[in-house]
């Protein structure tokens, strides 16, 4: 079933706010249509302000700003993320090697790890890591990749391949979008593959998402609800929500 204009070009300036850049002919096959039709879209986009095209793709504008000041695109609802990185506190202990993910959630959480002791870190994110390597009591340790702009964060399969190996107590994962029918979503699909890997190194996956997140789809889907064992959400996630994911066996934990 194709998806409708409007659809599209909303799934198209995600995907460039998640990697910072795309190519005409890697979004004509991602959308299944004509490079002549991605060029239209990009067209209606840059007059909307959003990107900036240039020859064979398209760039987010204001990009070099954000990766200067090491700010993140996404900071909407930051009230719930930090009530949920909060929460995430009390599943954190001195001894712990965790994984967080990265995202504007779990960099809520690393800033409340400053002064932590005992801690291991593990991180695909560059600003959480350039925020808890000083502190004393946390080793930090990143994985390699390609670098987002956007996220600030290490992509694609050499992250991935980082985890091989690797066993850790705790991961803190991010998502775009969860829901019963597409699971797990996110806008990049490079981004499938640390997931994944981050999900199969860890004993407990957390999913920190805040209630806007439930029922909404990204691009890729990443795989089914049964890939998380708790989500930690703030408390105006609706009761239908916490009936799914009961069904699903996975604990609904509220900041």
């Amino acid at each position: 079933m194709a998806i409708l204009p409007n659809k599209r070009r909303e799934k198209i300036i995600e995907l460039i706010q998640e990697d910072g850049s795309a190519k005409v002919i890697d979004l004509a096959k991602i959308f299944k249509v004509t490079e002549v039709t991605i060029r239209q879209d990009l067209e209606k986009l840059e007059a909307q302000g959003l990107i900036v095209r240039e020859h064979g793709g398209a760039f987010l504008k204001n990009i070099e700003d954000n990766v200067r000041n090491f700010s993140l695109l996404q900071q909407e609802n930051m009230d719930k993320k930090e009530l949920i990185a909060l929460k995430c506190l009390e599943f954190i202990e001195s001894g712990d090697t965790i994984i967080l993910d990265s995202g504007s959630t779990t960099t809520e959480i690393a800033k409340k790890l400053i002064g932590y002791k005992n801690l291991t870190v593990i991180t695909n994110a560059l600003n959480i890591a350039l925020m808890l390597g000083t502190e004393p009591g946390i080793e930090v340790i990143m994985t390699g990749g390609e670098f987002k702009p956007p996220t600030l964060s290490l992509t694609g399969q050499k992250a991935a391949d980082f985890f091989e190996g690797v066993n850790v107590q705790k991961l803190f994962l991010a998502t775009a979008g969860i829901s019963l029918k597409s699971g797990l979503t996110y806008p990049s699909i490079s981004d499938l593959v640390v997931k994944k890997a981050m999900i199969d190194a860890a004993d407990i996956t957390y999913l920190v998402a805040d209630s806007t997140k439930i029922g909404k789809n990204a691009l890729a889907s990443l795989g089914a609800l049964s890939l998380i064992d708790y989500i930690i959400t703030d408390p105006e996630i609706e009761e239908k929500d916490k009936v799914v994911f009961k069904e699903n066996e996975i604990e609904v934990i509220l900041a």
